[in-house]
């Protein structure tokens, strides 16, 4: 099957579409934005990579207690900045002598731009797609999995005047996924199985998620398969709704794990273990109730952390509010095989790899999640 791939820009946009995508609320800074920057932010990242010492990208030379954390500014990255608020402020009443690791959140555009800050020692840590890091650990990289991130979050949306309310009638349609790397992709797969289906039976085109609202609204794709706030943005727009969501079609689904390169497992254990009861604590704190997430919306929405309109952050957190969930952040061997079996059907990974090569459960496995006191 042959994947077309949009780089920049959605083929077919009219220019009444591309006003829309700068006007709309929330979109024009935060999601149009990760394209535009993508090719140029990596140019830039491998300037600073020959230019500044190793440590402005991972742990600090200057205090080994403090660790930079990679991310997108996407809902399922949310327990990070949680995270990384809730230490700050729980350092600052730890009792004299107590170890006090300290995490910065650094924003990034893409996964690949993760990918190679992360191939590349830039940063020992950050939020991964699952099967990438099957792939590159199978391919000799030194990092692991250590947690997940949250569970469900991607969406199929359609435009709301569409005949469209089965997934069958995608047939013949064409359908914007991410990456063929993106878990996003094969939730489209599995939906194809289960309605006996073949991938050949839909039009795949590769787009950047910032695109796929203005793609939608300008009829330049019939529906598009991504993770949140993307979904959402178009929503609230009014102009789109959900035609089927990981929540109620594949409650389990994983996509975004922390990941950290196993020399800083070698060189600081502990902090790694930090790092994770900081993430399991976040994702408890995040499902306990309404008034939780909305703090995590306004931390989210600062510049330091998504920069984003909190309006669509909160529209993801409420609509509904399982759309995403933080709370059971178990690494459930079986679920990593699923996706194994998914991604060797997809052909995006060419033979099974042991779940021992691309997971660390030590940290995970007694699992001690952090007071988040926010």
């Amino acid at each position: 099957m042959t994947i077309r791939r949009t780089v920049g820009s959605t083929d077919g946009l009219d220019s009444e579409a591309a006003r829309w995508a700068h006007t709309v609320s929330g979109i024009r800074s935060d999601l149009s934005q990760v394209t535009r920057e993508l090719v140029s932010r990596r140019h830039v990242l491998r300037g600073l990579a020959a230019a500044l010492p190793f440590a402005a990208f991972g742990c600090s030379r200057r205090d080994s207690n403090t660790l930079t954390v990679g991310g997108l500014a996407v809902t399922c990255n949310l327990t990070l900045p949680v995270a990384c608020m809730g230490k700050r402020l729980a350092n600052r009443s730890a009792s004299a002598g107590a170890p006090r690791f300290s995490y910065e959140y650094m924003k990034f555009n893409g996964w690949p731009e993760i990918k190679e800050s992360l191939m590349a020692g830039r940063i020992q840590a950050g939020y991964m797609l699952a099967p990438l890091v099957m792939d590159l650990a199978d391919k000799g990289i030194p990092m692991k999995i250590v947690s997940l991130g949250h569970r469900s979050g991607a969406v199929i949306m359609v435009r709301t005047e569409s005949p469209y309310q089965h997934f069958r009638q995608l047939a013949g349609k064409r359908v914007a996924v991410p990456s063929r790397f993106a878990v996003d992709f094969l939730f489209l797969r599995r939906m194809l199985q289960q309605e006996n289906m073949r991938i050949e039976d839909v039009e795949v085109v590769e787009m950047a998620p910032a695109d796929m609202p203005a793609a939608l609204y300008a009829n330049a794709v019939d529906a598009y398969c991504t993770g949140e706030p993307f979904g959402a943005a178009a929503q609230v727009a009014g102009y789109a709704r959900p035609l089927r969501m990981t929540r109620d079609e594949w409650p389990k689904y994983i996509c975004c794990v922390l990941t950290v390169r196993e020399e800083l497992i070698a060189a600081n254990a502990p902090m790694v273990q930090d790092l994770v009861n900081q993430i399991l604590g976040a994702g408890l704190w995040l499902d306990q109730g309404p008034d939780h997430r909305e703090k995590a919306v306004q931390i989210a929405a600062r510049p330091e952390f998504f920069n984003q309109d909190p309006k669509i952050i909160r529209f993801v957190m409420q609509n509904p509010s399982d759309r995403v969930t933080y709370g059971d952040l178990r690494m459930i061997r079986s679920e990593f095989d699923e996706l194994m079996q998914l991604s060797l059907q997809a052909a995006t990974i060419k033979h099974p790899i042991p779940y021992e090569k691309y997971v660390d459960e030590r940290f995970a496995r007694n699992p001690h999640p952090a007071a988040i006191p926010l």
